[in-house]
């Protein structure tokens, strides 16, 4: 087994001074345009994840809310899931449990419903390489988690390198696709981490692979949107320079086309950040939010979109001042949308949650959650709310805990 658990508990310890703590309180905080009421209240909820779960992941997709983690025990780990309804959680389920399954703070499993009932799961195992080195598997499952399809590998190149980061997102005629970065072409020469792309049908039968971007940065979390015009992939690039800023690429008329960049930051840098960006979208309307180190400075910003990503307006500030980043965004009916990341507050490390839209404006923050260390926190809409998932650690253990964020009335 390969959890790498060990690595990311020191990771937790180290960044939050080793004391993690969950609050739930509501902080009101001076916006851009001075005060202003939250647009949220924080509920609690009960997570369906037990005692040593790490690695959550939010998807929604097809009527249905999912959420998925990793439990890791002393010789095995176990992908499990659960399905939010209107009376709460389903019971819980398990995809794979195995001593190859590797658990990893940033590279997350995921399981996502698609819209004609068919579950999809992706996740990691080990492929006889070293620590950096892991392959991907995928299944699926026609009768809501009760079986699984035997796992395939969705990359063929056969090489002990890394194939993680992966973003499951539905495709026409009930298939689904699935991005993800590659590490092949690293293993001659010095050759970059790419990001590359494969398709399945409704049966599950791959129909091809292509490749999206020929160098990327090699460990930062990507996401996927679907738009009114198909799927949008956003993630952060990398110039033969080490400039390190985020780009988009859509899917349309059948092929991937040219990536584009949602900002110029100017952010050089010789090593991967982990710290990827996320997109949210509407029909047309979409959002891209990001952290930047630009100019020694940690700053998270946020993007819109009223063309399905092709361009994009300038950036808005989402932090209030000293942003660790970790971002998540959801657009809403109204154009606007809801950001969370994590801000370092008078030395703690903080969760926090926001309404902004196109204009400029930014609603008061709330913090969510205290302490967060390496977490990476999710966000998915519920209803008309939205959850957020993230790590609490404690007395050297992991749990996986939830709150929603509802609309105030």
């Amino acid at each position: 087994m390969k959890l790498r658990l060990g690595f990311f508990l020191r990771v937790l310890c180290v960044l939050s001074g080793g004391a993690l703590m969950v609050g739930m309180t509501l902080a009101a905080q001076t916006t851009s345009r001075g005060a202003a009421p939250a647009p949220f209240r924080l509920e609690a909820v009960t997570s369906p994840a037990g005692a040593d779960s790490l690695a959550p992941q939010l998807t929604s997709g097809g009527g249905r809310l999912v959420l998925s983690w990793i439990e890791a025990h002393e010789e095995h780990a176990t992908l499990k899931f659960a399905v939010r309804t209107a009376s709460g959680w389903s019971e819980a389920g398990t995809v794979v449990s195995s001593a190859s399954v590797i658990a990893n703070a940033a590279d997350v499993p995921m399981v996502r419903a698609l819209s004609n009932g068919t579950l999809v799961a992706s996740w990691l195992e080990e492929n006889g390489g070293d620590d950096e080195s892991y392959d991907l598997r995928v299944a699926r499952s026609v009768n809501a988690g009760r079986t699984w399809s035997a796992p395939v590998t969705p990359h063929h190149d056969g090489t002990k390198t890394q194939h993680g980061f992966a973003s499951i997102f539905p495709a026409a005629g009930g298939g689904f696709g699935l991005v993800w970065l590659d590490g092949r072409a690293t293993v001659t020469g010095g050759g970059s981490m790419t990001l590359r792309a494969v398709s399945f049908d409704v049966n599950g039968a791959e129909r091809g692979e292509a490749m999206i971007d020929a160098r990327v940065c090699d460990c930062c979390p990507l996401s996927t949107a679907i738009t009114s015009e198909g799927p949008i992939v956003a993630y952060r690039d990398r110039s033969a320079d080490e400039i390190r800023d985020i780009a988009v690429a859509r899917f349309a008329a059948g092929k991937w086309a040219p990536p584009t960049t949602v900002h110029r930051d100017g952010w050089k840098i010789t090593g991967c950040p982990v710290n990827g960006p996320s997109v949210g979208a509407d029909r047309a309307n979409v959002a891209v939010a990001w952290f930047t180190g630009a100019g020694g400075v940690g700053r998270a910003f946020a993007a819109f979109s009223s063309d399905a990503g092709r361009t994009f307006g300038a950036p808005i500030r989402v932090d209030e001042g000293d942003a660790v980043g970790r971002v998540q965004i959801h657009v809403l009916a109204d154009g606007s949308a809801a950001v969370s990341w994590i801000e370092l507050f008078e030395s703690r490390s903080q969760l926090r949650l926001r309404r902004l839209d196109r204009s400029g404006f930014r609603s008061t923050s709330i913090v969510v959650a205290e302490g967060m260390g390496s977490a990476h926190p999710r966000l998915a809409p519920d209803g008309e709310g939205l959850l957020v998932a993230w790590v609490e650690g404690t007395r050297g253990s992991t749990r996986v805990r939830a709150a929603r964020a509802a609309p105030f009335r």
